[in-house]
């Protein structure tokens, strides 16, 4: 009997789910060990949270144009990025040289290019934008520019719905960047996204990420958190968190207990690692005034194919 008929028979008898059949017939094409590992992780892929700082001119040797090699080189790396403080000339930099990447985001100013973006790039060999929007924080989110509640200026929240190709699952994933003044404001803003969190199938992973500017613990991060509506996805992994302490350096050096840029999750999801990550330029400089977050994450296997 052929590896083919093995399969099949298998496959009819146990019921497999989707993806495991895929995994299965993946491994019916490999003939080296490379190929099955490729096959066993099909489902898995690396997702990041980095503010990149935007591009000011005042930043010394610190200024973009000393900081974006790095910047690309990280995010080249991953499937799905949520990037914060981006402005319209860092956005192209981008685009232009990530051309294997499609994205999401508008500007925080007039909902088109104005002001800083908070875009999600992906991988387009392996996902497909189903749905996408952006809302304001504020209490008016639909309203494009409200700086809301004590907030300093205007702030974004971008969604987009995307459609894995290698497994057909559907994830809602969101990307934020709270105010750094307003305290009124990081808490509402906590409470507006765990509002529209909540409004999302319960069957769907969801995923949101940023800059939240608040520590674990906070009143900000307790509105995202409160009766278990999102898990601090740092404290859900299988192993302890790999990294530093901290997410902030401000160029000089990492803060210590430092933790303001996160990821929450809500729904089926395997987190496998997750990781702060200390990128440098070729300079042995700091790549950005925050430290990235990535995850390598799958969706958690349906039991209904259970008997």
């Amino acid at each position: 009997m052929t590896r083919f008929q093995v399969v099949m028979m298998f496959t009819f008898k146990v019921g497999l789910h989707a993806r495991c059949v895929r995994a299965l017939f993946l491994f019916l094409a490999c003939s080296s060990l490379d190929c099955l590992q490729v096959a066993e992780a099909a489902g898995s892929f690396k997702l990041m949270t980095y503010n990149i700082r935007y591009d000011n001119p005042r930043d010394g040797r610190d200024v973009w144009a000393n900081r974006v090699d790095a910047v690309v080189e990280l995010v080249s790396k991953q499937d799905v990025i949520g990037l914060q403080e981006v402005t319209l000339g860092q956005l192209k930099t981008l685009v232009k040289r990530l051309p294997e990447f499609d994205f999401y985001g508008v500007g925080r100013d007039d909902g088109r290019s104005g002001g800083e973006h908070a875009p999600v790039f992906f991988r387009k060999s392996r996902f497909e934008a189903m749905d996408q929007g952006t809302f304001w924080l504020s209490a008016r989110p639909e309203q494009i520019g409200v700086a809301g509640w004590d907030a300093s200026l205007p702030r974004i929240c971008t969604w987009i719905v995307l459609k894995d190709k290698v497994t057909d699952d559907r994830w809602w994933i969101a990307n934020t960047h709270f105010d750094h003044r307003g305290s009124v404001a990081r808490v509402e803003s906590g409470r507006l996204l765990r509002r529209k969190v909540l409004d999302q199938s319960k069957g769907v992973p969801a995923v949101v990420m940023g800059d939240f500017n608040c520590l674990p613990g906070s009143p900000p991060y307790l509105a995202l958190v409160e009766d278990g509506a999102l898990t601090d996805a740092r404290l859900a992994g299988k192993d302890k968190f790999v990294g530093p302490e901290s997410t902030w350096n401000g160029f000089r050096g990492l803060a210590a207990g430092r933790i303001i840029d996160h990821i929450f999750v809500r729904g089926p999801i395997m987190i496998e690692q997750f990781s702060i990550l200390d990128p440098k330029t070729s300079q042995g400089r700091y790549a950005s005034d925050h430290l990235p977050i990535q995850m390598i994450v799958a969706r958690k296997p349906s039991d209904v194919n259970k008997n």
